[in-house]
This record gives C-alpha cells, structure tokens and sequence, in this order.
C-alpha cells in the first residue's frame, strides 16, 4: 500500500501528483491549500469531512 490513514496529507501530495484530484473529488478541496496538511493525518481529514476512510484510500491507491 502506498497510501496508509495515519499520513498526513502533505506526505500523501508528495506521493503522486493526482492525489490532489482524488481529495477534491472527495469534497476535501481546502485540505490541498491549507497549512495544516502539514499535521493533518487523511483519518483526520476524512472524519473532519464525513469521508469513509476506506473508499478515500481506495481512490488513492488506485492512482497507482
């Protein structure tokens, strides 16, 4: 797995370059902008945003 809840989403933008599209797609558009994916964990945004976890990281992994 490339991608795991526990990373932050800055470390989930280094990545891959889509990843950005895929949080978007997911409703999480200030999450690709704001300063706090420096610290915020994709569990943490997901929960924030009512965004099942788990169908985040499948889009995600399926980038690759």
């Amino acid at each position: 797995m490339y991608f795991q809840e526990t990373m932050t989403i800055a470390e989930a933008l280094r990545t891959h370059a889509d990843v950005a599209l895929v949080l978007e797609s997911y409703g999480l558009t200030g999450c690709t902008r704001c300063s706090i994916n420096q610290v915020e964990t994709l569990a943490q945004a997901a929960n924030s945003y009512g965004v099942p976890i788990d169908a985040l990281l499948a889009s995600l992994e399926n980038l690759f």
